[in-house]
């Protein structure tokens, strides 16, 4: 056998007894008469020490040619350590060698392999088979590990099944870009990666499965941002006979068992908030509710002087900075070239200072007095000591704009505590939204979500104003979770299709499957799928979601250890019956 213990497991009660270790080189000490080695495996590390006087002369060589990331195997006796490492679990101990065995020797790597390295993303992203020998990429595949364990736990003890549904399927205009797949069989036919199990799983409510759950690798074919992976993955759920309350109760079930399992933290309240409201409130679907700095509208307040910026804006809306009253002008200027950034895109900012005195001093006195900057400060709850921001023009610009200045105020001040946890209903989303570039509806969800049954007639004279029977999960500002009640009956998902602008051959064509179904006693149902990796990530008090995924894609979707995606050669062309499409 390779070893008798792993690398964490050895304490003081195991002096004196003869034990073998394998793992990795961490780091040599090389004094001459003396060597000590750290043997590293994903348990923990042991000291190793080789001296003249206690260890065979070939041993003794060997040691000395050892480097680091070596692979060894060493037999040898278990002896108290003379100088202890309090903050290592085998730091009362050390193994005195009497046998090394050199399975593998070792290029010096690229880069340290620490908990602090010196390595950039790129480069450990190369090597990312190196980078999860370090502690805090290990630590996080082995915290992932445990969160989806737990969710099969949950899931399964309320009675869901798992079950697997297919990869290759059938491309739908619906939703991001697929990633299709060459039929070799089938020339000139494509499969395509699911987006998610949507279909099949409703398939499996008409199938009488009842509750259904995976957790299941999603693809697509989108344009990247900076934390956002081609392929992700879901905790897929499906539940049939309930309606939307039953959802909510059992996935508040799921969230708070996994805080409790994980993290220690006992959540109790989930509260709720609609789609307008959170808009209204907090400028975005997601909002963080840890802090406070909710929007205030000033136009009643702010469009009767002489200052046009305001005047001729659609939306006058501010927020109260707790206690930024203190910022520098400076800070407050830095603050201003913050939101005229491409990325926010506003044209400036408006601030005033609330003092401790009751008086007030604005970047807009020459406009307004006392009088009305105190109806300011009442409008938006301000308090002595804040700092009021500003920002106008079209509303469903500023919106987005401000949210994305509180985020980073609250960050800039500490209120994004990783280790604080505010879950969030937001229910009551608009069923369909206007694409501007093809001038017509498109689902906010899916096609397959239910409207609201008192607003179905709604859809033939306002259908933008229709709300959908769907919900989002967010925690701390993220979306971790969304789902929807399904329509269920043909009719109801024909007239669907139909707003969509579907032709029914088109719908026939992409959907039949399903429509048909729909006539075989389709049960009601609904669903809700978790993103695990963003889930994950805030568990474990982060937001980037790449570094609890073993093998992340980089920011161009790319696979740069693998060099992937690649070119393929001509005798699979010919065998896809592609290679003369891409010649012309």
């Amino acid at each position: 056998m390779y070893r008798s213990h792993n690398c964490g497991a050895l304490h003081a009660a195991h002096v004196n007894k003869t034990v073998t270790l394998a793992g990795w080189v961490q780091k040599i000490r090389d004094k001459g008469f003396i060597v000590w080695v750290d043997l590293r495996d994903r348990y923990g590390i042991t000291q190793l020490v080789f001296d003249e006087e206690r260890t065979p002369k070939n041993i003794m060589e060997q040691a000395q040619d050892l480097g680091r990331e070596f692979v060894i195997q060493v037999t040898g006796t278990v002896i108290e350590r003379a100088s202890k490492n309090p903050n290592l679990p085998t730091g009362d101990i050390e193994i005195l060698v009497s046998e090394l065995n050199i399975l593998n020797a070792a290029l010096l790597p690229p880069f340290t392999i620490e908990d602090k390295t010196d390595g950039g993303e790129e480069l450990r992203m190369k090597y990312r088979y190196l980078d999860i020998r370090r502690n805090p990429v290990k630590k996080n595949l082995i915290f992932r590990h445990k969160v989806t364990q737990a969710v099969r736990t949950y899931l399964s003890n309320e009675d869901f099944i798992e079950i697997e549904t297919p990869y290759l399927i059938k491309s739908t205009p619906e939703g991001a870009r697929d990633f299709v797949v060459p039929s070799r069989m089938n020339p000139g036919q494509f499969y395509a990666l699911p987006q998610s199990p949507q279909t099949f799983k409703q398939l499996l409510m008409v199938g009488g499965m009842d509750k259904y759950f995976q957790i299941v690798k999603c693809f697509r074919d989108e344009d990247l941002r900076a934390d956002r992976q081609p392929e992700f993955t879901q905790i897929d759920c499906e539940m049939a006979f309930i309606d939307q309350e039953d959802i909510l109760n059992t996935f508040e079930g799921l969230t708070r068992y996994l805080l409790k399992e994980i993290n220690g933290v006992t959540v109790d309240k989930f509260p709720r908030m609609t789609y307008d409201e959170a808009m209204r409130l907090y400028g975005n679907d997601k909002p963080d509710i840890r802090f406070g700095m909710t929007f205030g509208e000033l136009n009643a307040v702010a469009q009767h002087k002489d200052f046009n910026v305001f005047n001729s804006a659609e939306l006058v809306v501010g927020i109260a900075v707790p206690g930024g009253n203190s910022f520098t002008r400076k800070e407050i200027d830095n603050l201003i070239d913050w939101v005229k950034r491409p990325q926010i895109g506003a044209m400036g900012m408006v601030y005033c200072r609330v003092n401790e005195d009751g008086t007030y001093k604005s970047s807009v006195d020459k406009f307004y007095d006392q009088n009305d900057l105190a109806k300011w400060a009442e409008a938006i709850n301000a308090k002595p000591g804040d700092l009021i921001c500003v920002l106008s023009g079209e509303a469903e610009k500023v919106r987005p704009q401000l949210s994305a200045l509180r985020m980073e105020l609250a960050e800039r001040l500490g209120l994004r505590k990783p280790n604080e946890f505010a879950p969030l209903w937001v229910i009551d989303f608009p069923l369909l939204e206007w694409d501007e570039e093809t001038e017509r509806y498109h689902a906010m969800h899916h096609p397959f979500t239910a409207p609201k049954a008192e607003q179905i007639e709604l859809l033939k004279t306002d259908p933008g104003a229709v709300k959908a029977n769907a919900y989002d999960l967010v925690l701390n500002g993220n979306e971790i979770g969304g789902g929807s009640i399904r329509i269920h009956d043909k009719a109801t998902q024909s007239l669907m299709f139909d707003y969509l602008g579907f032709t029914p051959e088109e719908a026939k064509a992409q959907f039949g499957f399903l429509m048909d179904a729909f006539q075989y006693g389709a049960p009601p149902h609904g669903g809700l799928a978790f993103g695990l990796d963003r889930l994950v990530a805030i568990l474990g008090g982060q937001e980037t979601i790449r570094d609890f995924i073993a093998f992340p894609k980089n920011n161009n979707g790319r696979d740069v250890m693998i060099d992937a995606p690649a070119p393929i050669d001509d005798v699979q062309l010919e065998d896809l019956n592609l290679k003369l499409n891409l010649k012309s």
